[in-house]
């Protein structure tokens, strides 16, 4: 079986929590592994409204996600408080990717390390667009 694995970055740019909810759950009675995309959509609206933007308007571009990897590493269960460390890694010309580091918050455990290729995309025309500027000069500055 091959084994992808995400490289944690020196530096994260961002950190939340988030507390494991009942609807995250799966039948095996913990965090289910299709939350854990969802958690880190939660963890990545925060970050991008930290810098005053969203997912429609990082200086006029949105973002659109064109892959998702996910490294499991311990169960996570119900009431848990989660931690969300998020770093921004790899800036091209189109866009990014986000790397996320999960852990519980009670014993520091890592939950998971997850990472999103993200695109700047424009909506109207339904087509990737360049990475803006401002944001290269942005996010300069929360490093």
């Amino acid at each position: 079986m091959s084994r992808l694995h995400i490289q944690q970055p020196d530096l994260w740019n961002f950190h939340t929590q988030i507390t494991v909810h009942i609807g995250d759950i799966n039948y095996g009675n913990h965090l289910a592994n299709d939350a854990v995309l969802r958690l880190c959509h939660e963890a990545r609206l925060r970050f991008l409204s930290s810098m005053n933007y969203s997912e429609l308007n990082i200086e006029g571009a949105g973002l659109i996600m064109l892959n998702a990897l996910v490294e499991y590493k311990n169960q996570a269960y119900y009431g848990d408080i989660l931690e969300f460390s998020i770093a921004i890694t790899d800036l091209s010309k189109t866009g990014f990717n986000l790397i996320y580091r999960i852990n519980r918050v009670k014993d520091g455990k890592i939950i998971a390390l997850a990472q999103t290729g993200m695109a700047f995309f424009d909506y109207n025309r339904q087509r990737i667009s360049r990475t803006p500027d401002s944001f290269r000069q942005r996010l300069n500055q929360v490093k």
